[in-house]
């Protein structure tokens, strides 16, 4: 707590968490002194810094993003491509973005559940759907700017 305002903590999704997304991650933790935990099962390489932490949880599924969303308090930002753990860090009172930029809201999560289900069951029936393309120069741009409008709204 600051001034009686509780600071916004980040939480991210570390074992999907694209390499170059970690590394802005880092420096922006640094910069704007922002609590920023990394979960995942397996351990990441991470810079020794009091705003950056890491929590490592058994293998499983959902084990890290069960760890994230217990741990989440309301105005926390999650860092996840995963649709069902955004859905849920909202649903928490949390905030979402993709490593993309793309920030998940009550308004638009819904219509993202629905498209992650039909892509599902299109694999699942053997339809190859090919896979999300490679993060961009466009996309980290995108994930950066977010990450500091983010920070600056929650009083960093």
């Amino acid at each position: 707590m600051c001034g009686g305002k509780q600071l916004m903590k980040i939480w991210v999704d570390g074992d999907a968490c694209p390499v170059v997304i970690r590394d802005i991650l880092c420096k922006a933790a640094e910069r704007v002194s922002t609590v920023t935990t990394f979960v995942a099962n397996q351990p990441l390489p991470l810079p020794a810094s009091k705003w950056v932490k890491f929590i490592q949880v058994r293998a499983g599924f959902d084990v890290a993003d069960n760890e994230i969303v217990q741990r989440l308090t309301v105005g926390d930002l999650v860092i996840t491509s995963d649709i069902p753990l955004a859905a849920e860090a909202i649903e928490k009172g949390g905030l979402a973005l993709s490593p993309r930029g793309e920030i998940f809201t009550a308004d638009n999560i819904s219509a993202r559940l629905t498209m992650r289900d039909f892509m599902e069951s299109l694999r699942a029936s053997g339809v190859d759907s090919g896979g999300p393309a490679p993060l961009s120069q466009r996309d980290r741009k995108n994930f950066a700017d977010c990450l500091d409008r983010i920070s600056r709204k929650n009083g960093k």
